[in-house]
Formats: C-alpha cells, sequence, structure tokens
C-alpha cells in the first residue's frame, strides 16, 4: 500500500511551528549576544592574562570541545540538580548554548587577535593609548575582519545545535515538533517540514550577518 503524504495535518499547526521556530529564534541569539561577550573576553584573557587563567581557558575549551554538546546538556540539567542548582528547560538550554559556543568563540578570536600585527600595537602604545583602547580600536575590528566567516558560522551551527535542546523540553522548534508528531503520527510531513523551517532560518540569518559585515566591517576600497 502507497503511503499517502498529508501535510495538511501539519499545517493545521503551524502556530505552534511559528511559535517555535521564533522561540528557536530567540534562544539561538540570546546564546550568540551572551557567548560573543565569554568568546571576546576569554580571547583576552588567553592573549593578554596571566598564565594561570590562560590554563584555565585552556581546559574549558578542551572540555567543550571534545565532549558530545547533549552530554553537556544534560550534565547542566541533571547534573547541577544534585549540587541544588535547579534550572528550568529553558534557561539550561541557554546555558548549555552559551558554554559550548564560547569555547569555540574563543578559539576563533583568539586566532583573529594574534593575526594583528605587533607594528600596530606598538604604534598605539606610542600614541599613549590604554591597553582597552589599543584593543578596542587597532585590534579587534581588523581582528573580526579576519574572523567573521569562521565565527558566523559557528553561530548558525549553534542555532542547528538548539534542536538538541528538545531533549530537555526546552520550547523550541524539535520540541514542537515531537508534539505535533505525536497527535499526528505524519513523521515525514512534520520533520520535512521543519526542516525546511531550519533552513530557512538558517538563510535569514546568512542575510543578517552579511548585511552587519557590510555595515560595521566592510573594508575601505583601494584607491
Amino acid at each position: 500500500m502507497l503511503y499517502q503524504f498529508e501535510f495538511a495535518d501539519v499545517f493545521a499547526y503551524w502556530p505552534e511551528l511559528a511559535a517555535g521556530a521564533l522561540r528557536t529564534l530567540v534562544l539561538s541569539m540570546a546564546a550568540m549576544a551572551i557567548g560573543m561577550v565569554v568568546a571576546v573576553l576569554g580571547a583576552l584573557g588567553k592573549t593578554s592574562g596571566p598564565r594561570w587563567l590562560a590554563m584555565l581557558l585552556d581546559a574549558y575549551i578542551e572540555l567543550i570541545r571534545n565532549t558530545p554538546f547533549l552530554v553537556q546538556i544534560f550534565v547542566i540539567f541533571f547534573g547541577l540538580p544534585s549540587a541544588g542548582i535547579r534550572l528550568s528547560s529553558d534557561m539550561a538550554a541557554l546555558i548549555a548554548l552559551v558554554v559550548n559556543v564560547g569555547a569555540y568563540g574563543i578559539e576563533i578570536i583568539r586566532a583573529g587577535i594574534e593575526s594583528i600585527s605587533k607594528g600596530q600595537i606598538e604604534a598605539g602604545k606610542a600614541l599613549g593609548l590604554k591597553p582597552l583602547q589599543i584593543f578596542l580600536l587597532i585590534v579587534l575590528k581588523p581582528a573580526l575582519q579576519a574572523i567573521y566567516p569562521s565565527l558566523t558560522s559557528q553561530f548558525i551551527l549553534l542555532m542547528l545545535n538548539s534542536s538538541v535542546c528538545s531533549a530537555i523540553a526546552a520550547g523550541e522548534l524539535t520540541a514542537a515538533a515531537g508534539d505535533i508528531q505525536s497527535r499526528t503520527f505524519r513523521s515525514f510531513e512534520v520533520y520535512f517540514v521543519v526542516t525546511c523551517i531550519y533552513f530557512a532560518i538558517s538563510m535569514l540569518l546568512w542575510t543578517v550577518f552579511a548585511w552587519l559585515e557590510r555595515l560595521f566591517l566592510q573594508k575601505p576600497a583601494a584607491r
């Protein structure tokens, strides 16, 4: 017997799909913003901080980069209550995403910082700029220009990784899809539509990132 595709059964739940997509976008953008702060501070700590701080950051980076994201989110959501720290599923998902993207972001930004020639930094010191001014005015923007493609790719992966948060019942798109599938029993239709939604969100983020690059990081045209 041939399978009959019934996408109408899935589209009947479009408000739940739309709400799930919006929650995925909000969760991802919040994790990107906080993760960027963690990454910048961590990269600054690795390149300019004391040795003990660099060693702690190295341990954090290696731990996160060499363990599965699913295990990380389980440790935060199921493990922390053993220490008396109870988090909602959405908060645990946000923290797990920030911890994960922060580790990758630190290494990406560190590479960008170290790509800046020491001569430019020495020139800033000669002009009497303070270390923070040197970092913000001389180092940060050229470093971001160099690493922007890698950083935005990592942010897209962060958004896609948010689907794993459904494992702890966080309110996002994949969790909404699971609820709809359990009611309609239309597995192919549900997850095909969800795949298309994730693709659309990815394209939206790529468009936004490209616009931000043109707005803030575009290099002046050579004359």
